[in-house]
Parts: C-alpha cells; sequence; structure tokens
C-alpha cells in the first residue's frame, strides 16, 4: 500500500511521518515535491539552497520515485506530502494510484505556528486551499477520501490511529504510539529548521488548549483558511 498524507505545515504531519515510520512494515519518505516546488516557485524558505541539492527537482523522476519500487522492499510506503507543493503545472494524475489521506488541523493553530517560524504567510503558503483542491479532484460521488483532524489524534493517538488503519485497509500496529528520541533517517534536510519540537517527542503531544487568540495578519490568515478547513471537516473520521 501506498499513502500518500496531504497536510499543510504544522499540521502534525511529522509526528505522522514517525508513527508510520515506527512500524517494521512500512517506509516513509519527506515531502518529495519540496525541491521541486521551490525550484518552481522561486520561493526563499529557510534553507533553500540545502533542500535543492538534496532532492531531484524533476517532477517525472520524483513521481516515478514515488510509484517504483518501495524502498527497503518493505510492503507499505507512507509519503508525507504538502498540499502547497503541488502548484499549477504539477501532475495530479499519479495520485489516483495511492491511498490519500488528508491530514487537517484548525486554521488559527496553522497561522499561529507556522508564522512564528517563517515570516508574513499567505493562504497559498498554509495549504488548507490546495488540500481542498486535491480532495475534491479524488472524491466521486459515492468515495472521498479519509479525512483526520490532529486535535482527535492527540486527545486519543490510538482510537484514532486504529479508526484510521481500518479506513485504509491497513493493519493496526501498536509501535505506532511511539518513536526513537532524535528524528529519522528520512527526515528532509529542513529538519533542523522545522523539527526540534518533535526530535525531542517520542509520542504524540498531549491534546491541546483553547485556541490561540489571533490579530491582525494572523488572524485574517486563519479566517482565510476556514471555509477550506471547514469543507474538509464534514468529511473527518470520528472519535470512536
Amino acid at each position: 500500500m501506498r499513502i500518500a498524507m496531504w497536510s499543510g505545515p504544522r499540521n502534525l504531519s511529522t509526528a505522522m511521518m514517525y508513527s508510520f515510520g515506527a512500524r517494521s512494515d512500512c517506509a516513509v519518505i519527506d515531502e518529495p515535491f519540496y525541491a521541486a516546488y521551490l525550484a518552481q516557485t522561486g520561493l526563499e524558505h529557510p534553507m533553500r539552497d540545502a533542500i535543492l541539492a538534496a532532492q531531484p527537482q524533476d517532477l517525472e523522476q520524483v513521481i516515478e520515485g514515488l510509484l517504483g519500487p518501495i524502498p527497503g522492499n518493505r510492503p507499505h510506503y507512507y509519503q508525507k506530502h504538502m498540499a502547497q507543493h503541488m502548484i499549477a503545472g504539477f501532475p495530479r494524475d499519479w495520485l489516483f494510484e495511492l491511498t490519500n489521506v488528508f491530514l487537517i488541523r484548525h486554521p488559527a493553530r496553522v497561522a499561529a505556528s507556522f508564522s512564528a517560524k517563517y515570516d508574513n504567510p499567505t493562504l497559498d503558503d498554509i495549504g488548507f486551499v490546495q488540500q481542498a483542491e486535491l480532495f475534491d479532484m479524488l472524491r466521486t460521488n459515492d468515495h472521498a477520501p479519509v479525512v483526520i483532524d490532529s486535535a482527535d489524534i492527540r486527545r486519543a493517538p490510538e482510537a484514532m490511529l486504529r479508526a484510521l488503519c481500518a479506513a485504509i485497509g491497513l493493519p493496526f500496529d501498536p509501535a505506532m504510539l511511539s518513536w526513537p528520541k532524535g528524528g529519522h533517517a528520512d527526515d528532509g534536510v529542513w529538519a533542523a529548521h522545522w523539527y526540534k519540537a518533535v526530535h525531542d517527542s517520542t509520542g504524540f503531544a498531549a491534546a491541546e488548549g483553547d485556541l490561540p487568540q489571533l490579530d491582525g495578519p494572523r488572524a485574517d490568515l486563519a479566517e482565510a483558511a476556514m471555509p477550506a478547513y471547514q469543507h474538509l471537516s464534514q468529511y473527518r473520521l470520528e472519535l470512536p
């Protein structure tokens, strides 16, 4: 099984990659389109030059790797993707060959967390609109891709991971509930800037408290993302 997990930044996406990476039957890959995205957009992200040097920028080469032999000859391949990396002109037909899951988080939390690491983020930077577009592309009259909310995972990790595995037809593995401190061998080169909190962890963090109080541009950003979040949220897996 090839699992494409589509999220935006600061969505619990790295912890979820570590969770699946803790399974002995699952290979993982970290944001394989990041370099191609930076090359095409010209955006000045933290560690831009290192990212461009670390990954292929040719789209066909990236897609061939995602659909080709799974690293380590493992039966499952977890692919951590950022929805905002799928800019106009990037092929999307290959998504139909994977099991697609959408990981969402309340926009207020994303706006607060991402803006602490990245100056003046825009709606395009945080992936909500792109998530909704990809979801609607994959949705049919009788089937919708799985949607899971990071808040539910943090409230009840085992219950939600069991529900997620059942929804995609993958046996649950208790190993998914913890991982070694210090990072994963397949972390992207950008981990040094973005992953400190998860590197210090050995499992999912406790449930979050109240939503952050935002004002100014951060509040505007969260408000702009709400329609896409609400659209996806209506399909989310419920806590058992």
